[in-house]
C-alpha cells in the first residue's frame, strides 16, 4: 500500500471514529457501500478520486483531512517503490520521498544523473533553500555565477530564488539527495 492509501485508510478510521460514526453511517452520507469503506480503511482498496470526494463530502471533512499524513504518525517509503516524478532517460531521474504537504516547509529528492549529463532547475522562487548531499559521483554545481564542486559525503545549501544546474563529472553516476525548504 502506498502511502497516500496508507493515509485515507488511517484518516478515514480517525475521523469516522473522532465523530462516532459506524461504517453504516459513513455509507449513508457519502453513497458508498459498507464493503468498499471497510476496505478503504484497511488499505486493501485504492480510492478513486471520485471516492474520495463522495467521502470528504459525505463527512463533511477538508480533502486534506482525508489525504494528508496523519499527525505524529511514522511513515517508510521504500524508495524501490518509488516512481520519478521529472526524468529525461538516460540523462536524470528525480524521485519524490516526501513531496509538500500543509505544514510541512519542505521536500526531499532522490536524484541520479549519468556521467557527463546535466539536471538543470529553474528558480524555485523567493524565499527558498536548497541542501544537497552526494551520495556517489562527483558534481559540478551551478549557481548564479559561482562553481562549486563536491564528491561522495559532501553537502552544500545554497538559495534557489535562481536557476541552478547540477553536472555529473568523471565517469560514474552522480546519485544525490535534495532537500529543498521554503524558508
Amino acid at each position: 500500500m502506498d502511502y497516500l492509501n496508507k493515509n485515507v485508510a488511517q484518516n478515514l478510521r480517525s475521523l469516522r471514529k473522532s465523530k462516532q460514526m459506524s461504517l453504516d453511517d459513513v455509507a449513508h452520507e457519502t453513497g458508498l457501500s459498507k464493503s468498499m469503506l471497510g476496505q478503504i480503511e484497511r488499505g486493501e482498496a485504492n480510492p478513486t478520486l471520485g471516492t474520495i470526494e463522495k467521502i470528504v463530502s459525505g463527512m463533511r471533512v477538508t480533502f486534506l483531512d482525508l489525504i494528508g499524513a496523519p499527525k505524529d504518525s511514522s511513515c517508510i517509503i521504500r524508495g524501490n517503490s518509488l516512481t520519478p516524478i521529472k526524468e529525461e532517460p538516460q540523462v536524470y531521474s528525480s524521485k519524490v520521498y516526501f513531496p509538500y504537504e500543509q505544514g510541512r516547509n519542505f521536500e526531499i529528492y532522490d536524484i541520479t544523473v549519468e556521467p557527463g549529463k546535466t539536471y538543470r532547475c529553474a528558480s524555485h522562487g523567493e524565499h527558498t533553500m536548497e541542501y544537497l548531499l552526494v551520495v556517489s559521483g562527483e558534481l559540478l554545481l551551478e549557481v548564479r555565477e559561482e562553481t562549486y564542486c563536491l564528491s561522495a559525503g559532501d553537502a552544500i545549501r545554497f538559495n534557489t530564488d535562481c536557476s541552478h544546474a547540477c553536472h555529473c563529472k568523471g565517469t560514474k553516476q552522480l546519485h544525490l539527495f535534495s532537500v529543498f525548504q521554503w524558508t
